[in-house]
């Protein structure tokens, strides 16, 4: 029988039946490699990742209004611009 992992344009993509012959080998390459990705009929179908992997993606990260606030203080003058501009909206359409 070919390894037709092998013979795949990607070498992180499993298909189905390949996956589960070799989920040892399969589970090793995606904690020494990185995600690996397993087909179903040719399809993408699941990514089998480590759980250092899966942790990152998962982790909360701060806000961009965390990320503004933690930053240095607005300079005084910038901060009176923002406030002294225009509360206008524009003009109204009719649709």
């Amino acid at each position: 029988m070919a390894n037709t992992r092998l013979n795949r344009q990607h070498d992180d993509v499993w298909p189905l039946q390949d996956a589960k012959a070799r989920f040892s080998e399969l589970v090793k390459c995606a904690l020494e490699k990185g995600p690996q990705h397993v087909s179903v009929r040719g399809e993408p179908a699941v990514v089998i990742l480590s759980e250092a992997a899966f942790a990152e993606l998962t982790a909360s990260r701060p806000s961009i209004v965390d990320h503004l606030l933690d930053g240095p203080p607005w300079p005084d003058d910038l901060v009176d611009a923002i406030n002294a501009r225009s509360s206008d909206t524009g003009r109204d359409i009719e649709f």
